[in-house]
Protein backbone atom coordinates (compact mmCIF):
# COMPACT_ATOMS: atom_id res chain seq x y z
CA UNK A 1 0.00 0.00 0.00
CA UNK A 2 1.17 3.53 -0.83
CA UNK A 3 -0.03 6.52 1.17
CA UNK A 4 0.01 10.12 -0.08
CA UNK A 5 0.14 12.87 2.55
CA UNK A 6 -1.05 16.41 1.82
CA UNK A 7 0.46 19.13 4.06
CA UNK A 8 -1.98 19.58 6.96
CA UNK A 9 -2.36 21.04 10.41
CA UNK A 10 -3.32 18.64 13.18
CA UNK A 11 -5.62 18.96 16.19
CA UNK A 12 -7.57 16.70 18.49
CA UNK A 13 -7.01 13.78 20.83
CA UNK A 14 -4.81 10.77 20.17
CA UNK A 15 -4.67 7.61 22.27
CA UNK A 16 -1.28 6.01 22.74
CA UNK A 17 -1.16 2.44 21.46
CA UNK A 18 0.06 -0.15 23.96
CA UNK A 19 3.78 -0.67 24.23
CA UNK A 20 5.27 -3.15 21.80
CA UNK A 21 8.28 -3.74 24.05
CA UNK A 22 6.15 -4.50 27.10
CA UNK A 23 3.71 -6.62 25.08
CA UNK A 24 6.45 -8.89 23.72
CA UNK A 25 7.81 -9.46 27.21
CA UNK A 26 4.38 -9.94 28.76
CA UNK A 27 3.29 -12.55 26.19
CA UNK A 28 6.47 -14.56 26.66
CA UNK A 29 6.41 -14.12 30.45
CA UNK A 30 2.85 -15.49 30.48
CA UNK A 31 4.17 -18.36 28.38
CA UNK A 32 6.90 -19.05 30.94
CA UNK A 33 4.16 -19.04 33.59
CA UNK A 34 1.43 -21.60 34.08
CA UNK A 35 -0.71 -18.93 32.45
CA UNK A 36 -1.85 -15.33 32.79
CA UNK A 37 -4.22 -12.68 31.45
CA UNK A 38 -2.52 -9.85 29.58
CA UNK A 39 -4.67 -6.72 29.24
CA UNK A 40 -4.20 -3.73 26.91
CA UNK A 41 -1.76 -5.69 24.74
CA UNK A 42 -0.60 -4.42 21.36
CA UNK A 43 -1.78 -6.88 18.70
CA UNK A 44 0.52 -6.21 15.77
CA UNK A 45 2.54 -8.19 13.26
CA UNK A 46 5.51 -8.31 15.64
CA UNK A 47 3.65 -9.29 18.79
CA UNK A 48 1.65 -11.92 16.91
CA UNK A 49 4.99 -13.53 16.05
CA UNK A 50 5.79 -13.86 19.75
CA UNK A 51 2.32 -15.29 20.41
CA UNK A 52 2.86 -17.90 17.66
CA UNK A 53 6.10 -18.96 19.33
CA UNK A 54 4.34 -19.44 22.67
CA UNK A 55 1.78 -21.62 20.90
CA UNK A 56 4.55 -23.73 19.33
CA UNK A 57 6.20 -24.18 22.73
CA UNK A 58 3.03 -25.83 24.03
CA UNK A 59 1.18 -22.78 25.32
CA UNK A 60 -1.97 -21.20 23.93
CA UNK A 61 -2.63 -17.52 23.24
CA UNK A 62 -6.32 -16.69 22.88
CA UNK A 63 -7.29 -13.13 21.97
CA UNK A 64 -10.74 -12.13 23.23
CA UNK A 65 -13.12 -9.69 21.55
CA UNK A 66 -12.00 -6.83 23.81
CA UNK A 67 -8.33 -7.43 22.89
CA UNK A 68 -7.43 -9.14 26.17
CA UNK A 69 -5.04 -12.06 25.80
CA UNK A 70 -5.81 -15.21 27.77
CA UNK A 71 -2.59 -17.20 27.77
CA UNK A 72 -2.05 -20.79 28.89
CA UNK A 73 1.66 -21.14 29.51
CA UNK A 74 4.21 -23.91 29.19
CA UNK A 75 5.24 -23.48 32.84
CA UNK A 76 8.93 -22.85 32.29
CA UNK A 77 9.55 -25.90 30.13
CA UNK A 78 8.82 -25.32 26.44
CA UNK A 79 7.95 -28.26 24.22
CA UNK A 80 10.08 -28.96 21.18
CA UNK A 81 8.18 -27.07 18.44
CA UNK A 82 6.35 -29.18 15.86
CA UNK A 83 7.17 -26.60 13.17
CA UNK A 84 9.70 -23.90 12.31
CA UNK A 85 9.27 -20.77 14.41
CA UNK A 86 8.65 -17.94 11.93
CA UNK A 87 9.55 -14.65 13.62
CA UNK A 88 8.54 -12.66 10.50
CA UNK A 89 10.09 -9.17 10.82
CA UNK A 90 10.39 -9.14 14.61
CA UNK A 91 13.92 -8.97 15.98
CA UNK A 92 12.58 -8.91 19.53
CA UNK A 93 10.71 -12.15 18.93
CA UNK A 94 13.74 -13.89 17.46
CA UNK A 95 16.10 -12.97 20.25
CA UNK A 96 13.75 -13.59 23.17
CA UNK A 97 12.44 -16.82 21.66
CA UNK A 98 15.91 -18.13 20.78
CA UNK A 99 16.78 -18.23 24.47
CA UNK A 100 13.42 -19.83 25.30
CA UNK A 101 14.06 -22.48 22.63
CA UNK A 102 17.33 -23.35 24.37
CA UNK A 103 15.29 -24.57 27.36
CA UNK A 104 13.52 -27.25 25.30
CA UNK A 105 14.88 -30.79 25.43
CA UNK A 106 15.38 -31.03 21.68
CA UNK A 107 15.90 -28.93 18.57
CA UNK A 108 14.10 -25.78 17.43
CA UNK A 109 14.51 -23.94 14.14
CA UNK A 110 13.89 -20.18 13.89
CA UNK A 111 13.73 -17.97 10.83
CA UNK A 112 12.18 -14.74 9.61
CA UNK A 113 11.81 -12.49 6.61
CA UNK A 114 14.69 -11.23 4.48
CA UNK A 115 15.31 -8.23 6.73
CA UNK A 116 15.36 -10.28 9.91
CA UNK A 117 17.69 -12.84 8.33
CA UNK A 118 20.27 -10.07 7.92
CA UNK A 119 20.32 -8.98 11.57
CA UNK A 120 23.05 -10.06 14.04
CA UNK A 121 22.32 -12.95 16.40
CA UNK A 122 25.87 -14.27 16.86
CA UNK A 123 26.64 -13.03 20.40
CA UNK A 124 23.43 -14.61 21.73
CA UNK A 125 24.18 -17.91 19.97
CA UNK A 126 27.67 -17.95 21.45
CA UNK A 127 26.32 -17.21 24.94
CA UNK A 128 23.75 -20.00 24.76
CA UNK A 129 26.42 -22.44 23.57
CA UNK A 130 28.66 -21.48 26.50
CA UNK A 131 25.73 -22.23 28.81
CA UNK A 132 25.35 -25.80 27.57
CA UNK A 133 22.96 -25.49 24.64
CA UNK A 134 23.90 -25.95 20.99
CA UNK A 135 22.98 -22.79 19.10
CA UNK A 136 24.16 -22.00 15.60
CA UNK A 137 23.41 -20.13 12.40
CA UNK A 138 22.72 -22.42 9.44
CA UNK A 139 24.89 -20.17 7.24
CA UNK A 140 27.64 -19.80 9.83
CA UNK A 141 27.36 -16.00 9.74
CA UNK A 142 25.56 -15.35 13.02
CA UNK A 143 22.28 -14.66 11.23
CA UNK A 144 19.02 -16.58 10.90
CA UNK A 145 17.94 -19.23 10.11
CA UNK A 146 18.97 -20.51 13.55
CA UNK A 147 19.08 -24.05 14.94
CA UNK A 148 18.94 -24.32 18.74
CA UNK A 149 19.18 -27.54 20.76
CA UNK A 150 18.67 -27.61 24.52
CA UNK A 151 18.32 -27.97 27.35
CA UNK A 152 20.08 -24.93 28.76
CA UNK A 153 21.83 -25.48 32.08
CA UNK A 154 22.55 -21.99 33.36
CA UNK A 155 25.72 -20.64 34.93
CA UNK A 156 27.94 -17.66 34.14
CA UNK A 157 28.36 -16.11 30.70
CA UNK A 158 29.86 -13.00 29.14
CA UNK A 159 28.29 -11.09 26.25
CA UNK A 160 28.79 -7.68 24.60
CA UNK A 161 26.38 -4.98 25.67
CA UNK A 162 26.73 -2.70 22.67
CA UNK A 163 25.12 -4.82 19.92
CA UNK A 164 21.62 -5.44 21.26
CA UNK A 165 20.10 -5.15 24.73
CA UNK A 166 17.66 -7.86 23.60
CA UNK A 167 20.37 -10.47 24.16
CA UNK A 168 20.41 -9.60 27.86
CA UNK A 169 16.61 -9.59 28.03
CA UNK A 170 16.47 -13.03 26.40
CA UNK A 171 19.00 -14.50 28.84
CA UNK A 172 17.35 -12.99 31.92
CA UNK A 173 13.89 -14.27 31.00
CA UNK A 174 15.15 -17.80 30.27
CA UNK A 175 17.62 -17.85 33.15
CA UNK A 176 14.92 -17.53 35.79
CA UNK A 177 13.60 -21.03 35.03
CA UNK A 178 16.98 -22.78 34.71
CA UNK A 179 18.26 -24.85 37.63
CA UNK A 180 21.37 -22.76 38.22
CA UNK A 181 20.22 -19.31 37.19
CA UNK A 182 22.46 -16.95 35.22
CA UNK A 183 25.21 -14.47 35.95
CA UNK A 184 25.69 -12.19 32.93
CA UNK A 185 28.98 -10.33 32.58
CA UNK A 186 28.91 -7.44 30.13
CA UNK A 187 32.03 -7.27 27.95
CA UNK A 188 31.25 -3.74 26.77
CA UNK A 189 29.06 -0.89 27.97
CA UNK A 190 25.34 -1.55 27.64
CA UNK A 191 23.53 0.43 24.97
CA UNK A 192 19.73 0.80 24.94
CA UNK A 193 19.87 0.21 28.70
CA UNK A 194 16.26 1.35 29.35
CA UNK A 195 15.02 -1.70 27.42
CA UNK A 196 16.67 -3.94 30.03
CA UNK A 197 15.03 -1.77 32.71
CA UNK A 198 11.71 -2.60 31.03
CA UNK A 199 12.59 -6.28 31.26
CA UNK A 200 13.44 -6.03 34.95
CA UNK A 201 10.13 -4.23 35.54
CA UNK A 202 8.10 -6.89 33.71
CA UNK A 203 9.97 -9.72 35.47
CA UNK A 204 9.21 -8.12 38.84
CA UNK A 205 5.54 -7.79 37.92
CA UNK A 206 5.55 -11.51 37.12
CA UNK A 207 7.14 -12.35 40.48
CA UNK A 208 10.65 -12.96 39.13
CA UNK A 209 13.68 -11.37 40.78
CA UNK A 210 16.59 -10.23 38.63
CA UNK A 211 19.14 -7.59 39.50
CA UNK A 212 21.91 -5.38 38.21
CA UNK A 213 25.42 -6.12 39.43
CA UNK A 214 28.81 -4.47 39.08
CA UNK A 215 29.54 -6.93 36.24
CA UNK A 216 26.16 -6.92 34.54
CA UNK A 217 23.03 -8.78 35.66
CA UNK A 218 22.10 -11.83 37.77
CA UNK A 219 18.93 -13.89 37.90
CA UNK A 220 18.41 -16.81 40.28
CA UNK A 221 17.21 -20.11 38.88
CA UNK A 222 14.24 -22.18 39.93
CA UNK A 223 11.84 -19.24 39.91
CA UNK A 224 8.22 -19.25 38.76
CA UNK A 225 6.45 -16.64 36.67
CA UNK A 226 3.27 -15.66 38.52
CA UNK A 227 1.80 -12.13 38.18
CA UNK A 228 -0.29 -10.76 41.04
CA UNK A 229 -3.89 -11.86 40.57
CA UNK A 230 -2.89 -13.72 37.43
CA UNK A 231 -3.07 -10.51 35.37
CA UNK A 232 -0.76 -7.98 33.78
CA UNK A 233 -1.66 -4.67 32.06
CA UNK A 234 0.54 -3.24 29.28
CA UNK A 235 1.35 0.49 29.48
CA UNK A 236 1.22 2.96 26.58
CA UNK A 237 4.11 3.00 24.11
CA UNK A 238 6.38 6.05 24.03
CA UNK A 239 8.08 4.96 20.81
CA UNK A 240 4.64 5.24 19.19
CA UNK A 241 3.74 8.34 21.19
CA UNK A 242 6.69 10.05 19.51
CA UNK A 243 4.75 10.26 16.22
CA UNK A 244 1.61 12.17 17.30
CA UNK A 245 3.82 14.20 19.63
CA UNK A 246 6.11 15.18 16.76
CA UNK A 247 3.09 15.78 14.52
CA UNK A 248 1.78 18.27 17.06
CA UNK A 249 5.19 19.94 17.32
CA UNK A 250 5.54 20.22 13.53
CA UNK A 251 1.96 20.99 12.49
CA UNK A 252 -0.19 21.34 15.62
CA UNK A 253 -3.01 23.84 15.40
CA UNK A 254 -2.07 26.95 17.36
CA UNK A 255 -5.44 27.16 19.14
CA UNK A 256 -6.16 23.51 19.91
CA UNK A 257 -3.04 21.44 19.30
CA UNK A 258 -2.87 17.71 20.02
CA UNK A 259 -3.64 15.92 23.27
CA UNK A 260 -2.15 12.43 23.74
CA UNK A 261 -3.76 10.10 26.27
CA UNK A 262 -2.26 6.99 27.84
CA UNK A 263 1.13 8.65 28.37
CA UNK A 264 1.79 7.28 31.85
CA UNK A 265 5.36 7.28 33.18
CA UNK A 266 7.23 3.96 32.96
CA UNK A 267 10.76 2.58 32.53
CA UNK A 268 10.68 3.30 28.79
CA UNK A 269 13.71 5.27 27.68
CA UNK A 270 11.68 6.73 24.84
CA UNK A 271 9.90 9.00 27.32
CA UNK A 272 12.89 11.19 26.43
CA UNK A 273 10.97 12.32 23.32
CA UNK A 274 8.88 14.65 25.50
CA UNK A 275 11.96 16.55 26.66
CA UNK A 276 13.48 16.50 23.15
CA UNK A 277 10.41 18.11 21.57
CA UNK A 278 10.27 20.67 24.35
CA UNK A 279 13.98 21.48 23.96
CA UNK A 280 13.41 22.08 20.25
CA UNK A 281 10.85 24.75 21.10
CA UNK A 282 7.40 23.18 20.90
CA UNK A 283 4.78 23.99 23.52
CA UNK A 284 4.54 20.77 25.59
CA UNK A 285 2.70 20.01 28.83
CA UNK A 286 2.96 16.47 30.27
CA UNK A 287 0.56 15.76 33.13
CA UNK A 288 2.17 12.60 34.49
CA UNK A 289 -0.61 11.90 36.97
CA UNK A 290 -3.32 12.08 34.32
CA UNK A 291 -1.15 10.43 31.66
CA UNK A 292 -1.80 13.20 29.12
CA UNK A 293 0.51 15.26 26.94
CA UNK A 294 -0.62 18.48 25.25
CA UNK A 295 1.50 19.78 22.37
CA UNK A 296 1.17 22.54 19.80
CA UNK A 297 3.46 23.85 17.09
CA UNK A 298 6.02 26.59 17.55
CA UNK A 299 9.18 27.52 15.67
CA UNK A 300 11.59 24.62 16.16
CA UNK A 301 15.35 24.88 16.57
CA UNK A 302 17.96 22.18 16.01
CA UNK A 303 19.62 20.57 19.02
CA UNK A 304 22.07 17.75 19.80
CA UNK A 305 20.52 14.44 20.89
CA UNK A 306 22.30 11.29 22.10
CA UNK A 307 20.32 8.16 21.08
CA UNK A 308 22.54 5.57 22.78
CA UNK A 309 19.62 4.52 24.99
CA UNK A 310 16.79 5.53 22.63
CA UNK A 311 17.60 4.13 19.16
CA UNK A 312 13.96 3.90 18.03
CA UNK A 313 13.64 7.68 18.30
CA UNK A 314 16.20 8.48 15.60
CA UNK A 315 13.74 8.60 12.66
CA UNK A 316 11.37 10.87 14.59
CA UNK A 317 14.18 13.18 15.70
CA UNK A 318 15.54 13.35 12.16
CA UNK A 319 12.14 14.47 10.87
CA UNK A 320 11.85 17.08 13.62
CA UNK A 321 15.29 18.30 12.56
CA UNK A 322 14.14 18.61 8.97
CA UNK A 323 11.34 20.93 10.10
CA UNK A 324 13.59 22.92 12.45
CA UNK A 325 15.88 25.88 11.96
CA UNK A 326 19.57 25.09 12.31
CA UNK A 327 21.32 21.74 12.73
CA UNK A 328 20.02 18.72 14.62
CA UNK A 329 22.96 16.49 15.52
CA UNK A 330 22.04 12.90 16.47
CA UNK A 331 24.93 11.07 18.15
CA UNK A 332 25.80 7.56 19.43
CA UNK A 333 23.75 6.12 16.59
CA UNK A 334 25.79 3.25 15.14
CA UNK A 335 23.56 0.57 16.71
CA UNK A 336 20.57 2.14 14.94
CA UNK A 337 22.02 0.72 11.72
CA UNK A 338 21.11 -2.83 12.86
CA UNK A 339 17.34 -2.47 12.99
CA UNK A 340 14.77 -3.50 10.36
CA UNK A 341 16.94 -1.45 8.03
CA UNK A 342 19.94 0.81 8.45
CA UNK A 343 17.85 3.65 9.83
CA UNK A 344 20.69 6.18 9.81
CA UNK A 345 21.26 5.83 6.07
CA UNK A 346 17.55 5.36 5.35
CA UNK A 347 16.58 8.66 6.94
CA UNK A 348 19.50 10.50 5.34
CA UNK A 349 18.61 9.19 1.89
CA UNK A 350 14.83 9.58 2.07
CA UNK A 351 14.96 13.03 3.64
CA UNK A 352 17.48 13.87 0.94
CA UNK A 353 14.87 12.92 -1.65
CA UNK A 354 12.64 15.51 0.04
CA UNK A 355 15.28 18.23 -0.32
CA UNK A 356 16.81 17.97 3.15
CA UNK A 357 20.56 18.36 3.60
CA UNK A 358 22.18 15.83 5.94
CA UNK A 359 25.65 14.73 7.01
CA UNK A 360 25.94 11.02 7.74
CA UNK A 361 28.81 9.51 9.72
CA UNK A 362 29.19 6.01 11.10
CA UNK A 363 27.96 6.97 14.56
CA UNK A 364 25.90 10.08 13.86
CA UNK A 365 23.43 11.87 11.62
CA UNK A 366 23.22 15.65 11.31
CA UNK A 367 20.12 17.18 9.74
CA UNK A 368 20.71 20.68 8.38
CA UNK A 369 17.18 22.02 8.68
CA UNK A 370 18.18 25.63 8.23
CA UNK A 371 19.87 24.85 4.92
CA UNK A 372 16.94 22.84 3.55
CA UNK A 373 13.57 23.30 1.93
CA UNK A 374 11.32 20.35 2.80
CA UNK A 375 9.62 19.34 -0.45
CA UNK A 376 7.00 16.73 -1.21
CA UNK A 377 8.33 13.68 -3.06
CA UNK A 378 7.87 9.95 -3.52
CA UNK A 379 9.89 8.14 -0.85
CA UNK A 380 10.51 4.49 0.02
CA UNK A 381 9.25 3.10 3.31
CA UNK A 382 12.07 0.53 3.31
CA UNK A 383 9.76 -2.12 4.81
CA UNK A 384 10.40 -0.38 8.13
CA UNK A 385 7.51 0.86 10.26
CA UNK A 386 9.49 3.63 11.95
CA UNK A 387 10.88 5.00 8.69
CA UNK A 388 7.36 5.08 7.22
CA UNK A 389 5.83 6.92 10.16
CA UNK A 390 8.69 9.43 10.35
CA UNK A 391 8.40 10.22 6.63
CA UNK A 392 4.64 10.68 7.02
CA UNK A 393 5.37 13.37 9.60
CA UNK A 394 7.75 15.06 7.19
CA UNK A 395 4.90 15.16 4.68
CA UNK A 396 2.86 17.33 7.06
CA UNK A 397 5.28 20.21 6.63
CA UNK A 398 6.54 19.61 3.08
CA UNK A 399 5.80 21.82 0.10
CA UNK A 400 3.53 19.57 -1.97
CA UNK A 401 2.33 16.01 -1.61
CA UNK A 402 4.48 13.20 -0.23
CA UNK A 403 3.87 9.59 -1.29
CA UNK A 404 5.28 6.83 0.93
CA UNK A 405 5.71 3.48 -0.79
CA UNK A 406 5.07 0.29 1.19
CA UNK A 407 3.24 2.12 3.95
CA UNK A 408 1.34 -0.97 5.15
CA UNK A 409 4.40 -1.98 7.20
CA UNK A 410 3.18 0.31 9.99
CA UNK A 411 1.23 -2.78 11.09
CA UNK A 412 4.41 -3.99 12.79
CA UNK A 413 3.92 -1.63 15.73
CA UNK A 414 1.11 0.88 15.06
CA UNK A 415 -1.66 -0.69 12.94
CA UNK A 416 -3.95 2.33 13.31
CA UNK A 417 -1.35 4.98 12.54
CA UNK A 418 -2.83 6.41 9.34
CA UNK A 419 -6.35 6.29 10.74
CA UNK A 420 -5.10 8.31 13.71
CA UNK A 421 -3.57 10.91 11.39
CA UNK A 422 -6.91 11.24 9.61
CA UNK A 423 -8.70 11.73 12.93
CA UNK A 424 -6.25 14.54 13.71
CA UNK A 425 -7.14 16.25 10.43
CA UNK A 426 -4.47 15.02 8.02
CA UNK A 427 -5.52 14.77 4.38
CA UNK A 428 -4.21 11.49 3.00
CA UNK A 429 -4.96 8.97 0.28
CA UNK A 430 -4.37 5.23 0.33
CA UNK A 431 -3.52 3.29 -2.81
CA UNK A 432 -3.40 -0.49 -2.44
CA UNK A 433 -2.38 -0.95 -6.06
CA UNK A 434 -5.59 -2.69 -7.08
Amino acid sequence: MNVTITPSSVAGTARAPPSKSYTHRAILAAGYADGATVRDALWSADTRATARAVDLFGGDVDRLDDGTLEIDGFDGRPDVPADVIDCANSGTTMRLVTAAAALADGTSVLTGDESLRSRPQGPLLEALTKLGADAESTRGNGQAPLVVTGPLAGGEVSIPGDVSSQYITALLMAGAVTDEGLAIDLETALKSAPYVDITLEVLADFGVEARKTDRGFDVDGGQSYDPAGGEYAVPGDFSSISYPLAAGAIAGDADEGVRIEGANPSAQGDTAIVEIVERMGAAVDWDRNAGTIDVSAAPLSGIEVDVEDTPDLLPTIATLGAAADGDTHITNAEHVRYKETDRVSAMAEELGTMGVETTEERDSLTVHGGDSDLEGATVAGRDDHRIIMALALAGLAADGETTIEGADHVDVSFPGFFGLLEELGVALKRDDGQ
